[in-house]
């Protein structure tokens, strides 16, 4: 019944008339370049038109090789007030803004003053593949000491980026503006704006805490979802019905950040302008991880530009930047103030400012905190027990059309309320707080109220429109199709179920039109990038469809993409841009047909298998309980699909027994639920001298156990995972556990029993990241209490 009632609310806002309680209101998301009525005179005025007639000035120096000269050093920054290394270009970060202009030649010597390896990729640039700056793909990484120069024609003008593509360091600083000017550019005051984030935490060490399904980044957000919170928002169902599917928490983003930053500050001052100026703004999500809404206190905002391609001029009052995307807006400064540009994260966080103007702060209104059991509700009924993405036959889920986030929104949908009684419902009929991210572009109120607040208007992909046709050029069409697939829970980041390692390289052909559908059938939204090409993004503006080179997909959307292969060769990544994702395997690799070889890889096969590397890495996790009556714990090394793990359970007494059980084996499926293993158990327990049945009515042999074991773990709803296994004894034994169900936002519940008549229940209390407090009864050991060291 919910996902008909979900279906129709739906429908009818697609449809742009919404009736109910005897209120009818007509929606019309605006046409590109188009505005609400002007309010002086009510006459409609395009954005376009607002903006004015745009003065150039030509540029008058020939074509000419521009050089620069970058110095890669290790630095000691202080973002958020204690001493963390980064990485620094020329002794800053950013990394310092290169412009060009078209027709130039681009020479950047890279100076490797660190003691690792790097690179730098050009983002989003036309160029000769052995300069894309891949390392083990299209170059081989910069050793330490070395100099690499890249030198390139600008073919391009617009706003672009570079970063490192070696490792983590795009985390740690490794990120800078690259704009490259029109011959004749737009006389109007211009700030490349870098939005990034930092983490205190070492990169390696996220990346590692994400693979260990930990939730302490859950915990610091303050968006754990517990079961004392379920309860009390009334959602105690919701929680239910979100661990019987065995999905995890709902959130918008993977990281916990301490700090994000403008132009490697959190409030970034620019005083100069004055009443009835105009700013360009170059902006650019340099974030490894975070997608951030853009929002301005001085009025609407102006998006003239996206990925370094001209769009028809749009007026919006809000956009989501994803990650590695860049916007070109206009801003206009009201009167002789101090105007904030605000960079919400996703998750709601955090922020960081842009201050437009001199005088009294004007700031720009904060977005409320996410509501996530409204946000979890929802997906429970996007998703099936399979771990599929729902799709909702009849919905047009592409090109940002219909945010299903919408729900998470106070500002758009209001507080959270009682999901079972009217007062949770924004409107008769729907889902409790759900409403039709359709028309949020409609800037109308949506509810019965007059006195309501309007409804911002949101950018998504289907209101930009290229000023110049956009149609490929003639040639044989070829369509290929990929499903974006991942597992929350043990981090892993696929396209089809494979990653960069366990795929192919695509063969294309110069010539040739490729048309790419993307299913994204994963609860997370991702920023796929293509290199060294622009693709056109099919929306509703026909031969004008907008070009970009990286493309946000939301959960449960299914988005077209088409490029023409117009390259002479080589390998061209197309990749999440999310760093930590990337780096998990969620890519491809297109290779044209017949390439040429590539001096800068003089050795392929040793660069594959060193590319390979990054998604096969192997993660160490584990915890350690000292408490009262003994030790147990597990350590593991874990990667995309392969476990080896040893468990143990160490008393102080000589009849509590000591058992230390040591699988090895491999993951299956796509959710990962089934695990076959091999291994083995020792166990020793004196037992009293006395000898015991197992359930199966098997004479128990716990007293001197070595024995090789083999089995299968299958993980049920409510995340219960159930082992069978026999060892080389003859013996069988079932077993079911849960771990770390979330009782409060702090406090975990293990639950553990088997057919050997081994049970255990334990409560484990987390203070910081590494440390817990934990007490629990064995069967074996009994009752103890102590410490946990979780890693």
């Amino acid at each position: 019944m919910n996902k008909i009632l979900l279906l129709v609310v739906l429908l009818c806002f697609q449809q742009k008339l919404y009736a109910g309680n005897e209120i009818y209101l007509t929606f019309a998301a605006p046409e590109p370049g188009k505005s609400d009525a002007d309010s002086s005179g009510g006459a409609e005025r395009t954005a376009k038109d607002k903006l004015g007639s745009r003065q150039t000035i030509p540029n008058n120096i020939p074509p000419r090789t521009v050089r620069y000269d970058l110095y890669i050093a290790d630095t000691t920054v202080k973002f958020t007030g204690k001493a963390r290394r980064a990485i620094a270009v020329n002794g800053q970060i950013p990394m310092p803004t290169l412009t060009f202009t078209q027709g130039d030649t681009a020479e950047i010597h890279v100076h490797n003053r660190l003691k690792e390896e790097t690179s730098l990729h050009w983002h989003g640039l036309f160029l000769p593949n052995r300069y894309d700056g891949v390392p083990n793909l299209t170059q081989m990484p910069i050793k330490p000491g070395a100099t690499h120069v890249y030198k390139f024609p600008i073919i391009q003008d617009g706003t672009h980026w570079y970063h490192s593509h070696t490792g983590l360091q795009e985390q740690i600083g490794m990120y800078g503006a690259f704009i490259m000017l029109k011959r004749e550019e737009w006389d109007i005051p211009t700030i490349p704006v870098i939005l990034s984030e930092w983490t205190d935490m070492n990169p390696r060490e996220v990346d590692r805490s994400l693979h260990a399904a930990t939730d302490w980044f859950a915990v610091q957000k303050g968006s754990t979802q517990s079961y004392s919170e379920a309860i009390k928002a009334g959602h105690f169902k919701t929680k239910v019905t979100n661990e019987w599917k065995r999905m995890n928490a709902m959130d918008v983003s993977d990281v916990y950040y301490d700090q994000f930053l403008i132009n490697g500050k959190n409030q970034y001052l620019q005083p100069q302008f004055k009443a009835g100026d105009k700013v360009r703004l170059r902006i650019a999500n340099a974030g490894a991880s975070s997608y951030f809404w853009l929002t301005y206190s001085g009025g609407k905002i102006t998006v003239v530009a996206t990925d370094g391609n001209d769009v028809e001029p749009v007026e919006v009052d809000r956009l989501i930047i994803a990650v590695s995307e860049t916007y070109d807006v206009v801003v206009t400064i009201p009167e002789n103030k101090s105007y904030e540009f605000l960079a919400t994260a996703e998750d709601r966080t955090k922020s960081t400012s842009l201050w437009l103007g001199d005088g009294e702060k004007v700031a720009a209104a904060k977005l409320p905190r996410l509501k996530y059991f409204a946000g979890m509700k929802m997906m429970n009924d996007m998703m099936d027990m399979k771990g599929n993405m729902v799709e909702m036959e009849g919905m047009r889920m592409q090109n940002q059309i219909m945010d299903m986030n919408t729900v998470m929104y106070p500002e758009i949908t209001g507080p959270e309320k009682d999901p079972d009684t009217a007062e949770g419902m924004n409107m008769p009929g729907s889902e409790a707080g759900m409403v039709a991210p359709a028309d949020h572009h409609a800037g109308h109120d949506m509810t019965a109220s007059d006195s309501s607040p309007a409804e911002p208007v949101t950018l998504n992909y289907n209101l930009l429109r290229a000023p110049e046709k956009t149609s490929l050029p003639k040639g044989p069409v070829r369509e290929l199709k990929f499903d974006l697939t991942g597992n929350m829970n043990r981090y892993v980041w696929t396209l089809d179920n494979k990653t960069v390692s366990e795929s192919d390289k695509i063969l294309i052909k110069k010539g040739e039109n490729l048309r790419i559908i993307l299913f994204n059938n994963s609860m997370m939204r991702h920023p796929m990038h293509l290199h060294g090409h622009d693709f056109r993004v099919l929306n509703d503006q026909g031969d004008h469809a907008p070009l970009k080179n990286i493309i946000d997909i939301m959960p449960m959307e299914r988005d077209t993409i088409e490029f023409a292969a117009t390259e002479p060769g080589g390998d061209w990544f197309f990749h999440c841009h999310i760093l930590y994702h990337m780096m998990s395997g969620m890519g491809r690799i297109f290779k044209y047909e017949n390439s040429p070889p590539n001096p800068e890889v003089p050795n392929p096969k040793l660069a594959q298998r060193r590319l390979f590397r990054d998604d096969r890495m192997f993660h160490l996790m584990g915890s350690v309980g000292l408490e009262s009556n003994g030790s147990d714990g597990e350590l593991m090394l874990a990667n995309t699909r392969f476990r080896l793990s040893t468990e143990w359970r160490l008393g102080l007494k000589k009849d509590h027994g000591n058992e230390v059980e040591t699988y090895f084996g491999r993951y299956i499926g796509r959710m990962q639920w089934w695990f076959p293993f091999i291994g083995f158990d020792y166990h020793r327990n004196s037992m009293g001298g006395m000898a015991e049945k197992n359930m199966f009515g098997q004479m128990s042999n716990q007293a001197n156990r070595k024995a090789f074991v083999a089995g299968l773990q299958y993980t049920l709803p409510m995340h219960v995972v159930a082992e069978a296994r026999a060892d080389s004894k003859g013996n069988f034994r079932f077993q079911l556990m849960r771990e770390d169900l979330p009782l409060t936002p702090r406090l975990r519940l293990n639950l553990m029993g088997n057919t050997d008549r081994e049970y255990m229940g334990g409560l484990r209390y987390i203070v910081s990241k590494y440390f817990s407090l934990s007490t629990h009864y064995d069967s074996d050991m009994g009752y103890g209490g102590g410490i946990t060291l979780t890693y």
